[in-house]
């Protein structure tokens, strides 16, 4: 009988880091990957780039085509896969602050539902891990602890509202009692060793901004940059602590925030940017409507700062994050958030040399 760890989200940004993690401490276990037609190339890619850099892990990866919007996640014979499945790894979803609320609904609720009613039926199933988000939280003003959830809260996006309402599915089924664990990142950013990513977002709007001006750069500025934080973790960061954590029997049931417990205000993040590009910064403040507005209604304003209006939420984001969980359970190892300022040059040379890389989302 085969121990199979079904993994959603490859080759994603943080799927692909993760799955060999995973696969290296469940020696006894193969993994098959769910991928859309449309990804297929790429995940042989990055297959076969993954077992070139680690040969241990030849023969230990499968690509099963399929799709998670879809009933049995659109496989042709999804028996064989549910007798044999014993982990399941959900991080598929829709990451795009501008996505349509049908295209959220899709993907990332009915595409959770769908992965939990198919995590219902595997007999051997030992645990279900669910990759959601901090902004679950939507525009809760204060803390917003990991016991949190349902606050009443008003939303930013239609992405914020539809990984929430997946959140509220997925809580549902553990407590009806699914085993199933859940991690909560905030805005992810590149690896903290090489600085490499795999989407341009968050702080790299700034970053991209800053480095197409010269020496003196203009930055328009929103709400209280001395008071709001902007809470970011690097990729390895995240996929470390998912690994290790899903590797702990008392983390079945448990809800992690991958946050960094003393993120930078706006105005240091502003500053630490401005310090790695090189740049002398001159802030012209704004109201968030009017900084809003004219990205979405002024011709050529948008095409000039490639900045979304919905990322401008961020800046005068009011929720603070507190990780008790993810702490205690990651006591006694080295991983820790590292400190933005240690590794934001090398994301900020990444920016620099691939000028390629672009905002859209897998999707």
């Amino acid at each position: 009988m085969k121990n199979i760890i079904l993994f959603t989200g490859f080759p994603g940004f943080l799927g692909s880091e993760l799955l060999p993690r995973v696969l290296t401490r469940a020696p006894e276990a193969r993994a098959v990957c769910l991928v859309q037609g449309k990804f297929a190339d790429l995940a042989q890619k990055r297959r076969l780039d993954l077992e070139t850099e680690q040969p241990e892990l030849a023969g230990r990866v499968e690509l099963a085509q399929g799709d998670i919007t879809l009933p049995d996640l659109g496989l042709d014979d999804p028996e064989t896969l549910l007798a044999d499945t014993v982990e399941i790894f959900h991080l598929a979803a829709v990451y795009d602050l501008m996505v349509k609320r049908e295209v959220g609904l899709a993907v990332n609720v009915e595409g959770t539902q769908n992965i939990l009613n198919f995590a219902e039926e595997c007999p051997r199933l030992e645990r279900l891990h669910y990759v959601s988000t901090c902004f679950v939280s939507g525009r809760h003003a204060g803390i917003y602890s990991e016991d949190d959830l349902d606050k009443g809260q008003e939303f930013n996006n239609y992405y914020e509202e539809t990984k929430f309402l997946a959140e509220v599915e997925v809580q549902t089924r553990m407590s009806q009692g699914l085993p199933v664990s859940i991690y909560r990142p905030p805005i992810v950013v590149g690896d903290s060793v090489t600085g490499a990513t795999q989407k341009y977002d968050g702080p790299y709007f700034i970053i991209r901004w800053l480095l197409r001006q010269p020496s003196l750069a203009i930055l328009p500025s929103v709400g209280d940059p001395e008071a709001v934080r902007v809470n970011l973790v690097p990729r390895d960061f995240v996929v470390r602590a998912i690994a290790h954590l899903s590797g702990l029997e008392e983390s079945a049931g448990q809800i992690y925030q991958l946050a960094d417990s003393h993120p930078l205000t706006v105005a240091a993040l502003i500053d630490a940017v401005a310090r790695e590009t090189h740049r002398k910064v001159v802030r012209v403040p704004l109201p968030r409507f009017a900084a809003k507005a004219a990205i979405d209604y002024v011709p050529g304003v948008y095409r000039l700062m490639q900045i979304p209006s919905a990322a401008i939420d961020y800046f005068v984001h009011p929720t603070h994050y507190t990780s008790v969980n993810t702490v205690r359970d990651l006591a006694g190892t080295d991983i820790e958030v590292p400190r933005l300022e240690t590794y934001l040059g090398r994301l900020v040379d990444f920016t620099r040399a691939h000028p390629e890389v672009g905002s859209a989302a897998m999707a």
